[in-house]
């Protein structure tokens, strides 16, 4: 008895089934240049069909995780929506671990910007106790974000320096009358340097002007009438170098 012979089903080179080799080529090479716009024929069927559809997939999830990025990157970095993250609907293997790498790095980056505008804005408000954390979740910051904080909590530390030593020499001569007090702040420079000289220099002068005043006050008390007041100010010093 003859054997009856299968069908084959191998797709016909001339059939609709069968992938055209120059199509998937030309497709898979303006994916490579960075087109994800390009997809393989949707009307394919049996094992070809299920190719034309994994690609597919790759390429629209490809399209998909492009067009997310270029969202969030003007969100987040033009637009200041810094508590926005991408997405792209897939939780699957390194597609997740991608948008996951991102959103780190979003975090990392805003993480920073978000201590300083805390610490800036108790600053604005008088609270001069507030420093950025060099820690964020057990990490210790590094490379600029480190020294970003670092010259921050300086920056906090001499206004709190400069604030209590202004406030410590007002209270001594002006309150507690303890004459010859002087503002001392460590490491400044520049306008912080200037202030305190300058709130030395009122402490000086006011010092300098009681102490007239006391001399004058007991000479008269005992009978010297000839004691007198010595004015400095800088208007006789300006006479005195142009004359």
């Amino acid at each position: 008895m003859a054997k009856t012979k299968t069908p084959s089903t191998k797709a016909l080179p001339n059939s609709p089934e069968a992938l055209d080799s120059s199509e998937l080529l030309n497709v898979l090479m303006s994916f490579r240049k960075g087109d994800f716009s390009v997809r393989m024929p949707a009307d394919k069927t049996g094992v070809q069909g299920k190719i034309c559809d994994v690609l597919n997939d790759i390429f629209e999830l490809n399209d998909k995780m492009a067009k997310e990025f270029g969202r969030i990157g003007r969100a987040v970095g033009k637009e200041g929506k810094i508590g926005q993250r991408a997405s792209i609907g897939v939780n699957a293997g390194c597609w997740t671990e991608c948008v996951e790498a991102v959103n780190d790095l979003i975090g990392n980056l805003v993480q920073p910007s978000t201590e300083i505008s805390r610490v800036i804005g108790a600053v604005a408000k008088g609270d001069l106790s507030q420093t950025m954390a060099l820690e964020v979740d057990g990490r210790s910051l590094q490379g600029e974000f480190l020294r970003t904080a670092r010259v921050v909590n300086t920056m906090v530390e001499q206004l709190n320096s400069f604030a209590s030593e202004a406030t410590r020499v007002a209270r001594e001569v002006g309150t507690e009358g303890k004459l010859g007090g002087q503002a001392v702040v460590k490491g400044v420079a520049g306008t912080w340097k200037d202030l305190t000289e300058s709130v030395n220099s009122m402490a000086s002068n006011l010092t300098n002007q009681v102490r007239n005043i006391a001399g004058v006050t007991t000479a008269v008390a005992k009978g010297d009438l000839t004691t007198k007041i010595t004015v400095r100010s800088p208007w006789t010093r300006a006479a005195r170098f142009w004359s």
